[in-house]
């Protein structure tokens, strides 16, 4: 059966999470992202995820509505990230693609994906606010 993107952005954000936890090193984590993104049917999602911890298959994971998660009533406001770490992710993933653009033409490009921190350090600013605006 053909996979869609929402399957291929669900593998690839389990991967990302997988990565941020230290399951993956980023050798590993850049192998199976590419063949995540360059999955056709849910044959080639199989085993990008069987080795780690707490994750469902994509084709059973189709069997069932999938249910948002559910805060933690007791976490606080550290617990939560806003959008920093999401951002991080993303200056990842296109440093990642610059790295493979770069690597294929033999040449080093202008590193675009230095443009993507901007947001990052804006969100950093924000939280930094935040949080010693809480303390007074």
């Amino acid at each position: 059966m053909r996979a869609g993107d929402a399957d291929r952005e669900r593998v690839a954000d389990q991967l990302k999470s997988a990565l941020d936890e230290g399951r993956l090193d980023l050798g590993e984590y850049d192998e199976r992202i590419q063949k995540a993104y360059g999955a056709k049917t849910y044959g080639d999602l199989d085993g990008l995820l069987d080795d780690l911890p707490g994750v469902v298959p994509v084709h059973k994971a189709q069997l069932r509505p999938m249910q948002p998660p559910h805060p933690d009533p007791g976490a606080g406001p550290q617990e939560n990230r806003g959008g920093v770490q999401p951002a991080i992710g993303i200056f990842v993933l296109c440093t990642i693609i610059w790295g493979i653009t770069s690597l294929a033409s033999g040449e080093a490009y202008y590193f675009w994906p230095a443009w993507v921190l901007i947001p990052v350090a804006f969100a950093v600013l924000a939280r930094l606010g935040d949080r010693n605006n809480r303390r007074h």
